[in-house]
C-alpha cells in the first residue's frame, strides 16, 4: 500500500513541478528579453545521456568510449542540493534544479536501493608455478577494497581446480566473484605468442578481444600487491581524457638507471618507457580506436596490429608483450594516461637509492615484486611484505595479526636500501587499515 502511496505523490509531484516549469517559462516570455534565444548548455547532453539507455551507449562510443565517466558540471546553484540522473524524457531543462530537488531526491533514493554496486573488473595471467603467487595477489585485492570485484583469471588447465578450490573457501563471497579462463591466443600463431618472453605473459595483449563484454578493466602481473583498494586506481578512468585508453606508470624515474633509454632497439615511450605490469584499460576504447603504426600508412584497430607488429620487431624486442605496448603508445601518445610509480613501486625504485618522491610523500599504494624478488632474499623488504599477506588468515585483527609482526620483519632488513626507507613501505598499508576500521566503526 505504501509504494502504491508513493508513486501517487511522485506523479502529483511532477505533475506539479510541470506546471510550475511551464508557468516559469510562460513569465519569462513577458519579461524584457524573455523572447531572445539562449545560449546552449554544453553540459546538458551529458546530464541527459547519464539515463539515456541506448543513447548513452551511442554517445560514449562518439566519445571513444564508456569507461573514464566523470560527473557533469553542474550549474553553481545546483551543486549543494539533491541532484543525481536526469531523466531525459522529463525534458528537463539543464539549469533547473531547486524546485525540483524535493522529489528527484526521493527517486534517487529508490534507485540506489535497486541498484547494484558497480564491480570493479581485476585481470591477471598465471602460468607455471605462480597459483601461490597470484592466490596471494587476489587477497590483498579483497583485504583492502571497497567495491565488489570481479576477478578474471586466465590459467593453465592444471590450475583451474586449485585456483576454485581456494577462491571457493574464501570468507566475504559477496565481495567478489570470479571466472577461471583457459590460456587462449589466435590459432595461427599460439605457439609464438606463448613463448615470448615468460610463459603466457603475452595474454595480457588480446584481453580486449576475448573479455568482449567488459568495459574496462585493471590488468595486473601475480606478482603485485595492492596496499590501498582497488577503488583508487579504479578511479582514473574518471580521469581519462577524450583520447585516453590505458594508463600505466613509467618504467623508471631515473634516466641513468633506465633500461629502454639506453638499450631499446625498438620505439618506446616518453622517456624511460612504460611498465606493463599495471595497466588499467576501457576496453571499449581500444576496441575501437584506430592505432597509427609505423608498418603500413592506413590506422590498424587492436586485433590487426599486435600480429604485423610482432613480426616486424620479434628480433629486436626483451621484455615481450611490454615492449609491444610501448612501441603503440609511442605511435600512439594521446592514447596513454600516465600515473605515478607509487601505484606500480619496484625494486628499481629503492636498490640504488630511493628514486621515487611520490612514494616518499604518500607511501607506496601498489608494490610490483618483479625479478622474483617475493622468493629470494636480495631484497628482504619486498619478500616480508609478501609473506606477512600470505600468512594472514581473514577475520584477524589486521593490527595485531598483519601491521605490527610486518613492521618488526621489516626491521630488520635495514642493511638493504630498500630497508632504509621501510616506513615508505607501510605508510599507505597503515592508513589503508585504518580506513577499514574506520568504515567498520560506521557500519559501511
Amino acid at each position: 500500500m505504501r509504494r502504491y502511496v508513493r508513486v501517487a505523490l511522485l506523479c502529483l509531484g511532477c505533475g506539479l513541478c510541470s506546471l510550475l516549469y511551464g508557468s516559469s517559462q510562460l513569465a519569462l516570455e513577458h519579461e524584457p528579453g524573455g523572447g531572445k534565444p539562449q545560449a546552449p548548455d554544453p553540459a546538458a547532453p551529458v546530464r541527459r545521456q547519464r539515463a539515456g539507455g541506448g543513447r548513452a551507449a551511442a554517445a560514449a562510443a562518439a566519445a571513444g568510449g564508456s569507461a573514464g565517466r566523470g560527473e557533469p558540471e553542474l550549474p553553481d546553484r545546483c551543486k549543494n542540493l539533491s541532484i543525481s540522473y536526469w531523466n531525459s524524457y522529463w525534458m528537463l531543462p539543464s539549469d533547473v534544479c531547486g524546485m525540483n530537488c524535493f522529489w528527484e531526491a526521493a527517486f534517487r533514493y529508490d534507485f540506489m536501493k535497486t541498484q547494484p554496486a558497480e564491480k570493479m573488473h581485476l585481470a591477471v595471467v598465471a602460468c607455471g608455478e605462480r597459483l601461490e603467487e597470484t592466490v596471494t595477489m587476489l587477497k590483498s585485492a579483497i583485504i583492502f577494497s571497497i567495491q565488489p570485484l570481479q576477478f578474471h583469471i586466465f590459467a593453465e588447465g592444471q590450475l583451474h581446480n586449485s585456483f576454485k578450490g581456494i577462491l571457493n573457501g574464501l570468507p566475504y563471497q559477496g565481495k567478489f566473484n570470479y571466472t577461471v579462463y583457459p590460456i587462449t591466443f589466435p590459432t595461427e600463431s599460439a605457439a609464438e605468442w606463448k613463448k615470448l618472453f615468460k610463459p603466457c605473459a603475452s595474454q595480457r595483449l588480446f584481453l580486449p578481444l576475448i573479455l568482449k563484454d567488459v568495459d574496462s578493466l585493471l590488468y595486473v602481473d601475480t606478482d603485485i600487491l595492492f596496499l590501498r583498494p582497488v577503488d583508487d586506481i579504479w578511479s582514473f578512468l574518471k580521469k581519462f581524457n577524450s583520447t585516453q585508453i590505458a594508463a600505466m606508470a613509467p618504467e623508471h624515474e631515473e634516466p641513468r638507471i633506465g633500461w629502454y633509454n639506453r638499450f631499446a632497439r625498438h620505439p618506446y615511450y616518453g622517456i624511460t618507457g612504460i611498465n606493463s605490469g599495471v595497466m588499467l584499460m576501457n576496453m571499449t576504447r581500444i576496441r575501437r580506436k584506430y592505432f597509427k603504426n609505423d608498418m603500413t600508412t592506413a590506422r590498424l584497430q587492436w586485433g590487426e596490429i599486435l600480429m604485423p607488429l610482432l613480426k616486424k620487431y620479434k628480433l629486436n624486442i626483451t621484455w615481450g608483450d611490454q615492449d609491444l605496448l610501448n612501441i603503440m603508445f609511442f605511435h600512439n601518445p594521446e592514447s596513454l594516461f600516465v600515473f605515478p610509480c607509487q601505484w606500480n613501486y619496484r625494486p628499481d625504485h629503492c636498490i640504488y637509492g630511493s628514486n621515487c618522491k611520490e612514494a616518499e610523500e604518500k607511501g607506496i599504494f601498489i608494490l610490483h615484486g618483479n625479478r622474483g624478488v617475493y622468493h629470494d632474499d636480495k631484497q628482504p623488504t619486498f619478500r616480508a611484505i609478501y609473506e606477512a599477506i600470505k600468512k594472514y588468515s581473514f577475520g584477524d585483527d589486521l593490527v595485531n595479526f598483519l601491521l605490527q609482526p610486518l613492521e618488526l620483519e621489516l626491521q630488520k632488513t635495514m642493511h638493504t636500501y630498500c630497508g632504509r626507507i621501510y616506513k615508505v613501505f607501510i605508510k599507505q598499508l597503515t592508513k589503508s587499515i585504518r580506513d577499514i576500521y574506520d568504515r567498520r566503526s560506521k557500519g559501511s
